[in-house]
């Protein structure tokens, strides 16, 4: 290892120590104006919202109070945190992921793993495991409201929660890691990304059987495989059509990531999808809920543009989240496109890395998204 290398690390380590210390400074010297209107308004207090299943959670000279209705929330006396990510709090997750990505980045160097295309398509199971694991704690909310003791309960819960899930699954996504290097270095398992797409699957199988036994055993969540089939069998359509049809007309979209785009595609469809059926279609696909709201900035500011200028007619035929859709399915072909041959021969880890980051943003919200409707909680 070269002293560039050292040098490095230490300045991501010394960049992450310094903000960790700028915050606790700042909350300690200036508490009103960084803890109270900055981290818990924008971070810590919508998570604990979420984890408590409130609408708000209210910071008081007393202490935090929970309110369970909008009207309440604008009611209250404080400085309140809602539920949900709002702009402040999505910039600043975006930069804190840039960053981190960097760290990871010199996490698989010094490895000396992470080149091969072969991870990304190990990871798929891990990120699928994230959404399907929000859902559990989504089912613990349901339980909490049908007066039900939940298997998770607070603090616990926060685990599993936005964005603390991100540091959850990549813990648990490590730890994989290195028992499968650790399992092909004694000769246990021939092929590293294979053991690792195993342990991804076995965890993910765990989840999805939790959430099937409360489905069939308990009264507050129930089961609605259609949701499953149109949200996935579309998804799947459109990615592989896109697929092929760059394929066809322009070879260079898919000429850089290969199969892996098709990846980066239908993790994106995923997501679009997902957010489509639970806004407009779930009365025509015989749901009992009407539709669930839209957390993110973004996809709120969309469904809110398309209601301004699409004739109510139209919104009331085919609904206000399609753009969302489309937008999605973009933004992941602009992906496949970036990344040519010369990326990979340039900084192949690192472009795995970002495919990887791409592919689970996508992936892990439409995968909740889907598995929360399905299970009708």
């Amino acid at each position: 290892m070269g002293t560039d290398r050292v040098l490095t690390e230490r300045s991501w380590l010394g960049a992450f120590a310094a903000a960790v210390a700028a915050l606790v400074v700042g909350s300690v010297v200036a508490t009103e104006r960084v803890y109270d209107q900055f981290i818990w308004k924008y971070f810590w207090g919508p998570v604990y919202s979420d984890a408590n299943n409130a609408r708000c959670a209210v910071l008081t000279g007393d202490g935090i109070d929970l309110h369970a209705t909008g009207a309440a929330c604008r009611a209250a006396t404080g400085v309140v945190a809602e539920t949900g990510y709002t702009t402040v709090s999505t910039v600043g997750y975006m930069v804190v992921l840039v960053f981190m990505l960097g760290g990871v980045y010199l996490l698989l160097d010094r490895l000396e793993i992470g080149g091969d295309r072969r991870l990304f398509l190990s990871l798929v199971p891990f990120m699928l495991f994230g959404g399907a694991v929000r859902v559990v704690e989504d089912a613990t909310d349901a339980a909490v409201a049908a007066g039900v003791e939940p298997v998770i309960g607070y603090p616990l819960n926060v685990l599993f929660i936005s964005p603390i899930i991100y540091v959850t699954v990549f813990l648990i996504t490590l730890a994989a890691l290195l028992a499968s290097m650790w399992l092909e270095s004694q000769g246990t398992v021939r092929n590293r990304y294979r053991a690792l797409a195993g342990f991804g699957l076995g965890i993910l199988a765990l989840t999805l059987a939790y959430l099937f036994f409360v489905a069939f055993t308990r009264e507050y969540v129930s089961f609605y495989p259609q949701i499953l089939v149109v949200d996935v069998g579309l998804a799947s359509v459109l990615a592989y059509g896109i697929y092929r049809a760059a394929d066809r007309f322009e070879p260079a979209i898919n000429a850089g990531t290969g199969v892996v785009g098709l990846g980066i595609l239908w993790a994106h469809a995923i997501d679009g999808v997902a957010n489509v059926v639970a806004a407009d279609w779930l009365p025509e696909l015989g749901h009992p809920i009407e539709a669930y709201g839209a957390k993110h900035v973004a996809n709120r500011a969309i469904i809110d543009v398309t209601q301004a200028v699409q004739p109510a007619s139209v919104s009331a035929a085919i609904g206000t989240s399609w753009p969302f859709l489309f937008v999605k399915l973009g933004v992941a072909l602009g992906i496949v496109w970036l990344f040519d041959e010369r990326i990979f021969e340039e900084s192949p880890r690192y472009a795995v890395l970002l495919l990887v980051a791409a592919a689970a943003v996508g992936l892990g919200p439409g995968t909740r998204d889907i598995l929360r409707v399905t299970f009708a909680i």
